[in-house]
Formats: C-alpha cells, structure tokens, sequence
C-alpha cells in the first residue's frame, strides 16, 4: 500500500463521536475528512471537509461518497458489510468488510477466536429454543444471553438466573440465532487497542482497566493495574488477532482477567474504541491518529505513554449538567462531542485526567481528581 499525500480525502463511514475524532486527527496529518452520515449536522459532520448525507446500505450514496475519497474507514460496526464490500470496488477500504463481518457476529468473532487459539468463556450458538435448554444445562446458572448483532453498551443481552426466565429471554431477545455464555468470575474487565498497517508493522497501546455502570463504559484507568507478564500476555493477545485478520487499521480488545489470573477475550472492535479515549492526552500519538495512519499507509511509530491517565465518559443529562463545574475543573481535560440532546444514556463527551508515569492513586485519589464527577464506585461490567 502506497502512503497516502498530504492533501488527499479520508473518507470515513459513520458520523458519530470516533468519526469526529479520528476526522480531527486526519487534520493534524494533513488530510481533509469526508464521512458518510444518515445525520447532516452529526458530531463528524461538524468537523469535516467534506459530508456525503445517505444510509449505509444505500448504492447511489455509497457512489457518491467513493468518489469523492481516496481511501475510507468506518468508525463504527453497525453498518453494512455489504456496502463495504461495493466501497472496496472503488476505494481502498480498511479495515476490510470480512473483518467487519467477523466483528458483528458474535458467533463469527467466537468461532474465529476458537480456530486461532484465543481463548473465550464458555458458549453455545442457541438457534432454537431447544438449543437454549441444552445450553443451560451445559453452561448452568447464572449465564448471559446475547444477540449476535446489534449490541453495544450492555444491549441485547440478559443474564439468566433460572430456568423460568428462559422463556421471555428467548421471546425476547431478537434478532436469532442468540449466543449463550458462561460467567466468567472475573476480577477486571481490560482492553488493549492495537495498530497494523498493510506491511504488518504493529503498534500496541498499554492495557487499560475498564469499570461500567448500567452496562455503560464509566471509567477507564491507564495502565491498568494488573501484574506486568499479565500486561504483556494481554497485548500479544491482541497482536495475534490483528495479525490473523490481518487487520490494516486499528483495533480494540476486549478481555476478562479471571480470578484464578487467566486472560479471556470478550470482543473485538475493528476502529478506535471508548476505552482508549485516556490516548487522547496521554499518548504522544493517540489511538485515533494511529488508526489514520495505518489506513493511510503512513509509519507506525511505537504506542508509548508519557503519563497515567483516567478517563471518564460524560453521560447523557446528568453529567452535562456539570459542564460549566468540569470546564473550570483545572486538572479535567473535556472533551465534547458536539452532540446537541443530552438523552439518558448517552455518550455526549469524556474527560481525561493525567498523573506521572507510574503515579496512577488509588480509589480515593481518582475520586479525588474527578472533581464534580466522583461518584461512588462502579459495578463490574457483565
């Protein structure tokens, strides 16, 4: 793959949060943005050359978006595979449609991690409602139910406690084929985003700790605090399964620590992801202009960190109340989306706090440092 010059399109599919950031970073490399948007006036939109105004399955808007890029990405999942594939006919497009497939279908990404020896929890396809008993019996109670696609921030899914909950679940929960998974006693949620370009140079941020609240990512703590070989286990995970896809783009890894200290992978995000937001401040390079230049063909230089750092996602009206408090804060790096209608449960911004390499305090002094945002301490996520 050629390196893309100073001066040509970045066209990017998705016109949320990821797309408006990663269109500034394009900006700061000396590309111009042009995204893809049901949404004219959409976070992305607010910050780019260029917007091409359609759906992501609609062919004549998918033409006229090819043409008027020299290379495209997406920042998001829930788009079409199929339009991908009709891009890549025109453009260059990366990461490719196949790995997009794998991403959103959680049998497609299990059964990939299965035949690369990437380890998972327990799970089973549920086609039917038979297939749903067998599975609890296999699995036992408690266990999560998802849907295959379609799910983000702790939707489409519910945790089964008992065989009369069987039922709703199965009625409810659409669309089928659904996937059952075991509980993972686990003691942390962490992540692990990582770079590959077309030559297979690959860059890997630090691993983050992960906390959500109401199945939301609240807070995300860099590095996170778990033993070093751990750590470095964490992060050839995520190389092997960018290698295997053979990733061109950046991706984010999303794994379960075990109590007994084993690593699980839970998914898998082919595009800049929430919980490496802390980047954005911490990181000389953050993981947003990395994912600009491995799809532009540019070097990957090494994911360093300059300082720890905490993250904290701004959600919905409560949060964006305190916006003037977090703007006078002096140690909160904001950031805002540009999303006009705060609505319960969602992502309108974050901040980001910094400490000294390796000074990253305990439960109380991040409270501390949040300032107007401490909260009490977050539940595990699911």
């Amino acid at each position: 793959m050629n390196r893309l010059p100073p001066g040509r399109v970045l066209g990017i599919v998705g016109g949320g949060q990821l797309g408006r950031m990663s269109a500034i970073a394009a900006a700061r490399l000396g590309y111009r943005a042009h995204v893809l948007t049901p949404e004219a006036d959409g976070p992305a939109a607010q910050v780019s050359h260029g917007v091409t105004v359609g759906r992501y399955d609609d062919h004549d808007a998918l033409r006229r978006f090819a043409g008027a890029v020299d290379v495209i990405t997406f920042e998001f999942e829930n788009i079409s595979a199929d339009g991908l594939d009709l891009l890549s006919g025109i453009r260059p497009v990366h990461p490719a449609g196949a790995i997009l497939r794998i991403s959103q279908d959680r049998i497609a990404e299990k059964s990939f991690m299965g035949e690369n020896g990437v380890p998972v929890a327990p799970w089973h396809a549920v086609e039917n409602r038979a297939d749903l008993d067998r599975a609890a019996d296999a699995l036992g109670y408690p266990f999560i139910l998802k849907t295959t696609r379609l799910g983000y921030d702790g939707k489409g899914q519910a945790r089964i406690h008992s065989a009369a909950e069987l039922d709703h679940a199965f009625d409810t929960l659409c669309p089928h084929p659904l996937v059952a998974e075991g509980m993972v006693r686990f003691a942390c949620e962490v992540s692990v985003m990582v770079a590959r370009n077309a030559r297979g140079d690959i860059s890997t941020f630090d691993v983050t700790e992960n906390r959500h609240r109401n199945g939301i990512l609240d807070i995300s703590l860099a590095p996170a605090r778990i033993p070093p070989a751990l750590a470095a286990q964490a992060q050839e995970l995520a190389r092997r399964i960018a290698t295997a896809l053979g990733l061109i783009g950046l991706l984010g890894v999303e794994m379960f620590v075990d109590h007994d200290g084993s690593l699980r992978v839970n998914e898998i995000a082919p595009r800049p992801h929430n919980s490496g937001h802390w980047t954005m401040n911490a990181c000389p390079v953050d993981q947003f202009e990395m994912h600009v230049r491995a799809v532009t063909g540019l070097p990957l230089p090494p994911a360093t960190r300059h300082s720890d750092a905490v993250m904290k996602n701004l959600i919905g009206p409560d949060d964006m109340a305190l916006w003037p408090e977090i703007l006078a804060a002096p140690r909160l790096l904001a950031h805002h989306y540009g999303k006009t209608e705060a609505r319960p449960g969602r992502k309108m911004g974050h901040v980001n706090v910094l400490f000294p390499a390796g000074g990253l305090p305990g439960e109380f002094g991040v409270e501390a440092a949040l300032g107007p945002l401490a909260t009490p301490p977050a539940d595990d996520a699911a």
